[in-house]
């Protein structure tokens, strides 16, 4: 597997586990079991934090969660070069900033994208992206 060993979860994934969306959640919860397992690591950046933030959870929820999974993350901050880019490919390609963002950062950290967004394949040049079942085979 290309990458193997970092993953970057797009939001809708951490959803899918905290929020425990029947097979969504379930495949979300077997990956998150996958990369602990295997002391893989989880690349949690500053927009996901700031998407669940939106999403309507708290910041104690954000730091409870993520203290589980603490030997695995690998917390970052985005930079401006990164947002200034994302901005301009979601102008060009007419998708959500935050889905360029995730997908610029996940290449910079040659991570596996982990998302079932569709929006990400406008952005293949950038980054490859697999669904949660695809990595826990």
């Amino acid at each position: 597997m290309e990458n193997e060993g970092r993953f970057y979860l797009d939001t809708s994934i951490w959803l899918d586990f905290l929020e425990d969306r029947g097979n969504n959640g379930d495949a979300a919860y077997k990956l998150l079991k996958f990369i602990i397992n295997r002391n893989y690591k989880i690349i949690f950046s500053e927009a996901i934090k700031d998407e669940l933030l939106e999403y309507g959870l708290s910041m104690d929820n954000i730091r409870s969660f993520l203290s589980v999974f603490k030997r695995n993350v690998i917390c970052l901050y985005v930079n401006k070069k990164q947002f200034r880019k994302a901005k301009d490919i979601s102008n060009k390609r007419n998708i959500p900033v935050f889905d360029a963002l995730h997908a610029i950062i996940a290449r910079d950290n040659s991570a596996v994208m982990i998302t079932r967004d569709r929006h990400f394949d406008k952005l293949l040049d950038i980054v490859r992206y697999k669904k949660p079942e695809e990595i826990i085979i």
